[in-house]
């Protein structure tokens, strides 16, 4: 008796006549079969024989073990992934059963995929007009709020992106680096010049000189980020608009600014490639500054790219990014580790990452709780842009990268037996206006909902005295 058993590739064989552009009809006439046998096999109906395998990888020039994967490991692992949302928590979806809906459904499966992503865009979006009306601010369509969300309702993750960017990134490898891949394969050549001559710019594609001009005060790590940033410009500027197409924007300058975070995605993508990085990481248990002098990336860029080790199928731990400036200016957050930033405003300023600019280039520890008991691990550090020269403008700003507590065993940054561990965690806030630790004397504004008492006859230690109700 044979041990083979029927092969069904219906949405496989479907998706490959409408990347081709065919009609069943088309299709069918390039086979020699009928078109209603066309049907039947995408309809799972009829399987797919050796000889039929054969005549597809023949007419159409395919590798026959690309068209025998049926790509469903990917969408099974989003699926499992979303399942896993909050939401779904009192529903038992089995592995077999998750299998079974992409294999069997796959125009449902992405359906359902889009919808939950749009959900927790607006999600996001409801949240910022929460803000909004405790603010008094018409913050509706501010473009930052927008693609902050963007990526937030994404978990900064983009596996397309990754695998294209993996892709070029070896081929960048084999033509022995950037430079050398740009020569050879755009006929560019990489030119370094003073400031002056660049007039504010730190990368410019000349495009009739075939040349990309490059600021001679950027350091080794810029430089490369710069050059894989016009890379991803040139070749992968489908897979960086892609994501896009999904996105809820309100404003043109709000999917511009998505369109840069994704550029910049692509771009380290390409530095620090998925695969390799993620068992680099893990292998080196998340010392960042081991991680950027392995990859000849910065600090800020190795922690970047730390938030996006999300692919669905080969998740490693999740992380939170926030970047400040001396004044206490948020320009950039990062959520993958479901750590409730502020919507608008700044961190709570019992966070260390408000200490790094006392403690130049040092790394902080900490271990900090919300009022709700969630306990989270972050490691702040100064980082600094610009420079490079005498009397160049450099900016001071700090960044933070933390993890849930559950995963914080897995850092370098948790393993010495004398620091502080859980237990001594510093109480923080959201924001001010969101945190009712009442005898909090770094405190900046009331919480929502509480009535401020006179001191007429008593003056807490806290800013302000609250009723009890």
């Amino acid at each position: 008796m044979s041990n083979e058993h029927p092969v069904y590739m219906g949405p496989r064989l479907r998706r490959l006549r409408r990347e081709l552009g065919l009609t069943q009809a088309n299709m069918a006439t390039d086979l020699d079969i009928s078109p209603s046998y066309v049907a039947l096999l995408e309809r799972n109906q009829r399987p797919l024989t050796a000889d039929m395998l054969l005549r597809l990888a023949r007419t159409y020039r395919l590798d026959m073990a690309s068209l025998a994967t049926d790509g469903h490991d990917d969408t099974i692992a989003r699926l499992q992934t979303v399942l896993k949302d909050p939401m779904f928590a009192d529903i038992e979806v089995p592995a077999l059963e998750t299998t079974d809906v992409v294999t069997g459904f796959p125009g449902i499966t992405e359906a359902f995929l889009r919808l939950h992503t749009a959900y927790r865009e607006e999600h996001l979006a409801l949240a910022d007009r929460g803000a909004e009306v405790q603010g008094g601010d018409a913050l509706a369509s501010d473009p930052v709020a927008e693609a902050r969300r963007f990526l937030a309702a994404r978990r900064n993750n983009f596996p397309g992106l990754d695998d294209a960017a993996e892709a070029l990134a070896n081929a960048v490898a084999e033509a022995g680096g950037l430079a050398g891949y740009l020569k050879d394969r755009h006929r560019l050549k990489v030119r370094r010049l003073p400031s002056d001559v660049m007039g504010g710019a730190t990368r410019r594609y000349d495009r009739h000189r075939d040349e990309v001009l490059l600021d001679d005060t950027l350091d080794n790590a810029s430089q490369t980020f710069q050059l894989a940033l016009q890379l991803a410009w040139l070749e992968l500027r489908a897979d960086i608009d892609a994501p896009l197409a999904a996105g809820n924007f309100q404003t043109e300058s709000g999917e511009r600014l998505a369109q840069k975070a994704l550029a910049s995605y692509a771009a380290a993508a390409i530095m620090m490639p998925y695969a390799a990085f993620a068992r680099a990481a893990e292998r080196r248990r998340y010392d960042v500054e081991a991680l950027g002098r392995q990859f000849g990336a910065s600090f800020e860029q190795t922690a970047h790219r730390l938030t996006t080790l999300q692919k669905p199928g080969d998740e490693r731990v999740p992380f939170f990014f926030i970047r400040v400036d001396p004044a206490g200016n948020v320009s950039k957050r990062l959520d993958g580790a479901g750590f409730p930033f502020a919507r608008h405003g700044g961190a709570c300023p019992l966070w260390a990452v408000h200490q790094a600019f006392r403690r130049p280039r040092e790394i902080i520890t900490q271990w900090v709780e919300l009022p709700d008991g969630q306990r989270f691990f972050s490691i702040a550090r100064s980082v600094t842009a610009g420079g490079g020269a005498y009397g160049a403008l450099r900016v001071e700003r700090a960044i933070a990268l933390g993890c849930s507590a559950e995963h914080a065993t897995k850092l370098i940054y948790t393993q010495d037996p004398a620091a502080p561990g859980p237990d001594s965690a510093t109480p923080i806030g959201v924001t001010c206006h969101l945190c009712h630790r009442t005898r909090c004397t770094a405190r900046s504004a009331p919480p929502i909902g509480r009535t401020v008492l006179p001191d007429d006859f008593r003056r807490a230690s806290a800013p302000f005295g609250f009723s009890d109700i």
